[in-house]
This record gives C-alpha cells, sequence and structure tokens, in this order.
C-alpha cells in the first residue's frame, strides 16, 4: 500500500505508510524497444540509458503538480471500483480485477496515467501553445487522469466523455485535486452542437478515435475540425495507426490493424490477450459494435476525407518525433530500434507527407489555417 506520489526529475516515487519510505520507483519509459540481432545487449544498454533517455520536464510545468495523500488516492481508488469498474462489462468482473491485467489496469487509471501524461504529453502541448489559460476542448476524458494534468496548468477545461461512470471518477478525481473542469456526457458525434459557437485553443481527443465506428470517427473529425477557427489546435493523442505493423493495442497480434473488421472479427480468437480472443464468435449487430468498440486503428487517410490532404496539413508536432528531437540520446539509439526501421520503410514507400503519420501511434497537433 502506497499513500503519497511524489514526481522526481526521470520517474517517481510512491511513498509507503511505515516512515514514509518510498517503496516503488517507476522510471518515464516509451513505448518501443531496441532490438536487432543482439536484442539481449540493445535491451541492456537501454535499461542502463533509461535516466538520460527520459525527457526532461521544464520547471514552469513542474512546479504546477498537484501532491495528494492517502485519502486523496483512496477516495480515487473507491471511485474507480464503484463505478468505472462497477459497469457490466466481461472484462471488468470480479476475475479480471484480480488477475495481473486487473491490478495493473486499476494502478493505471489511480495514478500512472496521470504521471505519463505530465511527463511527456503536457510538456510536448505546452512547447506549441501554452496550456495557462488556453480554452480546452477535451473529448474523451475518460476517468479524468488527462483533466487533472491540463487543469492543474492553468488550463479551461471542458472535459467530454460518453460514458456517466468515468465522468463520475473523473469529477471525483478533480475534486481530489482541488480543480475544476465543465464535464459532459455526449458522443463526440454531438460536440459541434452542444458547443455551437464557442471558442476553443485546443480540441483533443484523448485515446478515443480507436473506439468509434467509422461513421462517428468522420462526422467527430469533420465537424470538430469545421469548429476551429484559424490559429486554433486540433489533436489526436495516443491512438494506434493502422498502418502499424503490430496491434499493441487491443490484439497484440501482428498485422491485426491491416484486417479488414469482418475478418479480424473472425480472426480474434488466435489473440493471446485473455478476456478479448474468446469474445467473438457469433457475428451480430451487437457484437461486431462491442468488437468495433474495443478499438481499431485509424490513418492519414481518414484526415484527407474530414480534412484536407495530408500534404497540405499544417502539422505543428508530432509527440514522438518532439522527444526525439529534445534528447541526443534518443536520436543516436533511434535507428536501432525495430518501430524506426519500419517507420523509415513507411516514409520510402508512402506519399510525401508528415513523418507523424507513420509512427505506431498517432500523436499530431494540426493548427487550422
Amino acid at each position: 500500500m502506497f499513500d503519497r506520489i511524489s514526481t522526481g526529475k526521470y520517474g517517481y516515487f510512491l511513498y509507503g505508510t511505515q516512515n514514509h519510505e518510498p517503496l516503488k520507483w517507476y522510471s518515464r519509459r516509451h513505448q518501443g524497444g531496441y532490438m536487432n540481432s543482439s536484442g539481449e545487449i540493445f535491451k541492456s544498454v537501454r535499461n542502463l540509458a533509461k535516466p538520460l533517455l527520459a525527457h526532461k520536464i521544464p520547471l514552469s510545468i513542474s512546479r504546477r503538480f498537484l501532491n495528494i495523500d492517502k485519502d486523496g488516492l483512496d477516495q480515487i481508488r473507491a471511485s474507480l471500483l464503484n463505478n468505472y469498474y462497477s459497469q457490466e462489462d466481461k472484462w471488468f468482473d470480479a476475475a479480471y480485477l484480480s488477475s495481473a491485467e486487473g491490478k495493473s489496469d486499476l494502478e493505471k487509471h489511480l495514478h500512472l496515467r496521470l504521471v505519463k501524461f505530465r511527463d511527456t504529453i503536457i510538456p510536448w502541448l505546452n512547447d506549441t501553445r501554452s496550456l495557462n489559460g488556453s480554452k480546452i476542448l477535451e473529448i474523451g476524458c475518460g476517468t479524468g487522469c488527462s483533466t487533472v494534468a491540463l487543469a492543474e496548468q492553468g488550463a479551461i477545461v471542458t472535459a467530454v466523455d460518453i460514458l456517466e461512470p468515468s465522468l463520475v471518477v473523473a469529477k471525483d478525481r478533480c475534486d481530489v485535486y482541488g480543480l475544476s473542469a465543465d464535464f459532459h456526457c455526449a458522443n463526440a458525434t454531438e460536440v459541434h452542437k452542444i458547443f455551437k459557437g464557442h471558442h476553443f485553443d485546443y480540441i483533443l481527443f484523448f485515446a478515443n478515435l480507436e473506439h468509434m465506428t467509422h461513421d462517428e470517427r468522420m462526422i467527430a473529425m469533420k465537424n470538430t475540425w469545421d469548429m476551429l477557427s484559424p490559429g486554433s489546435l486540433w489533436c489526436v493523442i495516443e491512438t494506434p495507426n493502422r498502418l502499424w505493423y503490430e496491434d499493441s493495442h487491443t490484439s497484440q497480434l501482428p498485422f491485426y490493424h491491416w484486417l479488414p473488421d469482418d475478418l479480424a472479427f473472425a480472426y480474434s480468437r488466435f489473440s493471446p490477450r485473455k478476456g478479448f480472443s474468446d469474445l467473438y464468435r457469433d457475428f451480430t449487430a451487437d457484437s461486431k459494435l462491442d468488437f468495433l468498440r474495443r478499438g481499431r486503428g485509424v490513418s492519414y487517410h481518414e484526415f484527407e476525407l474530414t480534412m484536407k490532404r495530408a500534404e497540405e496539413l499544417d502539422i505543428i508536432s508530432s509527440l514522438p518525433l518532439f522527444l526525439r528531437d529534445h534528447n541526443l540520446l534518443r536520436k543516436v539509439l533511434g535507428p536501432l530500434r525495430a518501430d524506426s526501421r519500419f517507420e523509415s520503410f513507411l516514409v520510402r514507400s508512402g506519399p510525401k507527407i508528415h513523418r507523424g503519420f507513420y509512427q505506431r501511434n498517432l500523436d499530431l497537433i494540426i493548427r487550422k489555417g
């Protein structure tokens, strides 16, 4: 059990109740390993170099981080268990919560996601435009980790999610941190009507485009793009790239993003992911919708159909490229990664568009012209 989170330069400690000694240390890591024919060597090098690979958070950002005590953590945990994990979902049953995967998921929702947002996404967004005072429409706020990370930086956050239980947790989390946000339960396809005439400096899609149906995604992308004034920013964060060779988001299978939905539905039985491989046998309208909600990749094609041709979009920044450009060691070790080699293959083979469209995940900041 731990009772306090303390953020450090290269990671963070969880402090226990006994003499407040640190119980666990979590280094700041980013997805993707360094692998080639001498994979173990590079893995060892990567482990030794983790502190040097970490992105240094500017003091202007880190000094705004809010800490909470054990009582606050317990309140968030209780809200998660009583609301988010009480939904009638096979993935959230008692067996899941007692499994290693379930315990890990709870820990992520409790605090790890907040640390990740603070570590990488907040400095990235703030580097483009100061979050302090910015009006942000956050679509897909989930249980509120990202909302806290934005609001503590002084952003004026309007947070939207399709699930009421998630919003309850998000509100409780903000209360614990002493922060406020304007919460709305709505589908992303509705926000252009709900907020008609409102000005936003940012519209953020946090890890949710992949959970929409094709029609929902197209409507949401087009209408939110149209909502923006010239100079405002449209952002997609942590959405798996359909072009990528591996689906680490949903199925944990290679080439899964490339399969048509019907074939991917049938092939899901071969997924190594427990709780997913046994879900989809009978193909019905309801089961297909549930399958699509689990997550399917997105690519530059949707952007071209809902905004403009990809080469004409004003891509301000891509998170993986931002992290690479701000760390010399990442630049040196980057070419050794399997991901980098596949990225280079896509760049050579695909249309001449921003390299951010050829990353494992789509993490893009686009400025409206």
